[in-house]
């Protein structure tokens, strides 16, 4: 069992930045390719990035590229989402995921997922 636990969502402006982190516990972190995924109201759970064990190998979904990062911190077991020049459709619960197949967390098919946390991008 891998648990996640998000935090770092919050309100802010258009233009405005924010810090997603997701914490994980129960399994060795280092052996999981981590991801972000958000949902909107209305719509269905989508990919955002995602970065491999050792962090070489990302993806970033394309109307992010350039303004989200992924990181990750194997000695914290935390993988991290720095968000600037937010837009109001970035408005979504975002979701942290883990998997041991790099292909199952591309696809948003991971076992493991936090809980989310609300990130809202005023206009």
């Amino acid at each position: 069992q891998v648990q996640l636990v998000e935090s770092g969502g919050g309100l802010v402006q258009t233009g405005g930045s924010l810090r997603l982190s997701c914490a994980a516990s129960g399994r060795t972190f280092s052996n999981y390719a981590m991801g972000w995924f958000r949902q909107a109201p209305g719509k269905e759970r989508s990919f955002v990035a995602a970065i491999g064990w050792g962090g070489v190998h990302i993806n970033y979904l394309d109307s992010v590229q350039g303004r989200f990062t992924i990181s990750r911190d194997n000695a914290k077991n935390t993988v991290y989402l720095q968000m600037n020049s937010l837009k109001p459709e970035d408005t979504a619960v975002y979701y942290c995921a883990a998997d041991q197949n790099w292909g199952l967390l591309l696809r948003g098919t991971s076992v493991y997922w936090g809980q989310g946390t609300q990130v809202t991008v005023s206009s």
